[in-house]
Order: C-alpha cells, then structure tokens, then sequence
C-alpha cells in the first residue's frame, strides 16, 4: 500500500470511529449557498440547496483533514490542551 492510501486509511478510520464537530458559515447567493468552515483556513464549497451545500462541505473537510495528514507526514507531532 502507498504511503498516500495509508494515510487516507489512517485518517479515514479516525473520522469514522470519532463524531468531530466544525462550526460552518452558510450564506444564500444567487446561484445557491456558500460554506465555509472558519476552524479550516480556505475549506469552502457550496451546493445548489442548503443540504447539498452541507453535504458538499461534509466531503470538503475530509478532504481538507486527509491532505493535512498527509502534509505533515511523518513530522515529529505533539498534542496540547487548552481549558475554554
């Protein structure tokens, strides 16, 4: 298996064994709605309907997530917790 499809498998086997939450912005234009999801710099789609919009932003965070992962590589990683 390439590297690539690993981390996909990784990622995806994350996503799907863990509910995540984004927070998205959706606004009407003339041609259907935009989203957006501000917690992921540049991850926007849009869709004809409010549901395809959120469909279409649903697969736009994976995707975003994925390549990520994949950027980050094999990158020495630690894990912080902040109190709200």
């Amino acid at each position: 298996m390439c590297d690539r499809l690993r981390v996909l498998a990784f990622v995806l086997s994350i996503l799907h064994n863990h509910s995540m939450k984004y927070k998205v912005g959706l606004k009407k234009t003339e041609e259907g709605y935009s989203v957006w999801c501000p917690g992921l710099p540049g991850c926007w789609s849009q869709g004809k309907t409010e549901q395809e919009a959120l469909d279409n932003i649903r697969d736009a965070i994976e995707s975003y997530l994925v390549t990520a992962a994949e950027l980050a590589g094999k990158a020495e990683t630690r894990t912080v917790e902040i109190a709200l």
